[in-house]
């Protein structure tokens, strides 16, 4: 019963955000890289500065500081990729660039006040960023392999927040979620020989799966200028998608990783205006062992639970992020944000088809108060191209060059309502 209202609620938040074309936003791997304009103008922080609605995403404690208020936005997100095989081995040499450079995602959220110590929100947010369509599929030289090539993973949620002020400096919070993916690959014939289960490799259409997690988190006035926040999302255990249970580890398991983030703000006392936070973010792909396998060498055929995986660990992320009050109407934001490189470069060969690679993001953004209800919000992230060459004898025979690369650009724009 569970997994089927799972399902339903969050095929319905699948739709709403508009994942169906592509990845969510800018990301750290495929999560993404903050929730909210007001949080994407600083580069994705937020655990330790209440950021809207979206922000709930990220700290479900900041919900109580946001009282009633409702958001909406849309999201621009453009990401470049490609691939370069250099000659001298089976995979087709040249440079291949992915199709589907922009995307257009709406998501939102609302906010209620429930009594003096208390708030329940309801909101929707996404993960993406694996998704590539190559016009040649270049690993036909292994064996065979039809066009396009490619790999499309996305991923909705839904969270019904609760915030309850404790006392006067700590306010806890808790959000279930509901979770909901669909993936779909083409063109990885050439790899039907390596699975236990050919049949379930590729060019299968599109496959479903869902499940249920759960995000904490606390907000911490540990004085009149110091703020802490943490919080912590749960890995997600999600349903197998059977249509690709020769592709991904445990004949078709896919979970969501764990998420943990610990941050910090501060306001000085003597220019108020100003609100400076810094924080840390560990994302647990390591965890996941359809993603966390080993390809170089593979450790066992693909679909089996030692089976070969994209050779991810897990991630570390630092923000720095600064807010400055211009007026009573206009709000400033800036940020830059560093993570840790997710794969090495024995891993280029499988990544070619998630060319996860930019470790660098900068972001700038503003919010403007209408009037004492509407406000508008914007910002602008650009994570940096970043590239990585290696090569895998142990899947080309030979040791021939790849090198994957990718840097993204976002624009982020919504309304807020508040009451």
């Amino acid at each position: 019963m569970i997994r089927s209202f799972a399902r339903l609620a969050a095929a319905g938040a699948l739709a709403f955000c508009g994942l169906m074309t592509g990845p969510a936003s800018a990301t750290n791997g495929y999560i993404a890289n903050g929730y909210g304009g007001g949080s994407k103008g600083m580069a994705g922080a937020g655990v330790a500065v209440p950021t809207g609605v979206l922000g709930m995403a990220q700290n479900p404690a900041t919900g109580y500081s946001i009282g009633n208020m409702a958001g909406f936005c849309l999201t621009t997100f453009a990401p470049d990729r490609s691939v370069t095989v250099s000659p001298g081995g089976p995979l087709t040499a040249g440079t291949f660039k992915s199709r589907n450079s922009v995307f257009l995602i709406p998501c939102g959220g609302v906010n209620w006040k429930l009594n003096d110590r208390s708030t329940l929100g309801v909101f929707m947010f996404g993960n993406g960023g694996m998704n590539t369509e190559y016009d040649t599929n270049f690993y036909a030289g292994l064996g065979a392999g039809s066009a396009p090539l490619g790999v499309n993973l996305e991923q909705a949620f839904i969270g019904i927040n609760y915030a309850w002020r404790a006392n006067d400096r700590l306010t806890l919070g808790v959000a279930p979620i509901i979770a909901i993916q669909r993936f779909s690959a083409t063109g990885l014939e050439a790899f039907a020989g390596m699975s236990i289960d050919g049949g379930n490799v590729t060019n299968r259409g599109d496959d479903w799966a869902s499940g249920v997690g759960l995000n904490i988190g606390l907000l911490y006035e540990a004085s009149d200028e110091w703020t802490i926040g943490a919080a912590y999302r749960s890995k997600i255990n999600m349903g197998r998608f059977d249509k690709y249970a020769g592709l991904f580890a445990g004949g078709g398991e896919f979970d969501v990783p764990a998420v943990a983030t610990l941050g910090a703000a501060y306001t000085p006392a003597t220019n108020p205006q100003w609100t400076f936070t810094a924080e840390y973010q560990r994302i647990f792909y390591g965890d996941i062992p359809s993603i966390a396998n080993p390809n170089a060498p593979p450790q066992g055929p693909l679909g089996a639970d030692n089976g070969i995986g994209f050779g991810w660990d897990d991630m570390d992320v630092f923000r720095i992020g600064a807010i400055y009050r211009l007026d009573d109407r206009w709000t400033l934001r800036g940020g830059l944000s560093y993570a840790t490189q997710v794969f090495d470069a024995s891993g280029t060969v499988m990544n070619a088809l998630t060319p996860a690679t930019p470790q660098l993001h900068a972001s700038i953004g503003a919010s403007y108060k209408i009037n004492a209800n509407w406000g508008f919000t914007v910002s602008y992230t650009h994570a940096f191209d970043k590239s990585l060459t290696g090569s895998n004898p142990a899947l080309t025979g030979v040791a021939q060059p790849v090198e994957v690369r990718m840097d993204q650009h976002e624009i982020a724009a919504g309304f807020t309502y508040r009451w």
